[in-house]
């Protein structure tokens, strides 16, 4: 026999998570409401937790955008690294806009996570550095091919993600505005 009472860690992990989960489909669910703003104890009432919980799992209300924009980072990194394996490295750099877009209408998460400019998880950390090696890459092929202008950086993309997140929802007309964008990057 043991001398102290047993407890299940496992049991323990997998609550955690499905706290975890709630809290996120919570907080999902007030940014698909349009409240970009996630107040804590709004997501921990919905979620039916503590407000000490949901700060216990995200530190911030960056941590739980970023936990919340996580998945279609990803995504937008691997279409980086898609848009780098495109023969035409300006379709491609067209294909990397289209997918940005198209990421950050789906989540809008996405468009404050990229608009920000520190992280508050290791993991977005990550991200951000991999989608600009990516697009550092694809840029170098671009400035070779002589298809953008040499002092367009990674950085700026990023900045032009937003912008044109922005504009497409003022304005509408997402071909016109990939296209405007494309031509003022160009030499």
């Amino acid at each position: 026999m043991t001398g102290g009472p047993r407890t299940n860690t496992d049991s323990l992990r997998a609550d955690s998570a499905r706290v975890r989960a709630r809290m996120l489909r919570a907080a999902r669910d007030r940014v698909a409401a349009g409240d970009l703003d996630l107040p804590m104890n709004a997501v921990a009432k919905a979620a039916g937790v503590g407000v000490g919980t949901v700060y216990r799992h995200f530190p911030s209300r960056q941590a739980l955008l970023e936990s919340l924009a996580a998945e279609r980072f990803a995504l937008l990194v691997q279409a980086a690294e898609q848009a780098l394996a495109c023969p035409d490295v300006a379709a491609g750099l067209a294909r990397l806009l289209r997918a940005a877009l198209e990421h950050q209408r789906d989540d809008p998460a996405l468009a404050v996570v990229l608009a920000t400019p520190d992280t508050a998880n290791p993991q977005t950390t990550e991200l951000v550095q991999a989608l600009a090696e990516a697009v550092d890459r694809l840029l170098e092929r671009a400035r070779e091919a002589g298809a953008i202008r040499p002092e367009i950086t990674a950085d700026d993309v990023r900045a032009l993600f937003c912008g044109l997140q922005r504009t497409v929802q003022v304005g509408g007309d997402t071909e016109l505005y990939i296209d405007i964008l494309l031509r003022g990057i160009r030499t």
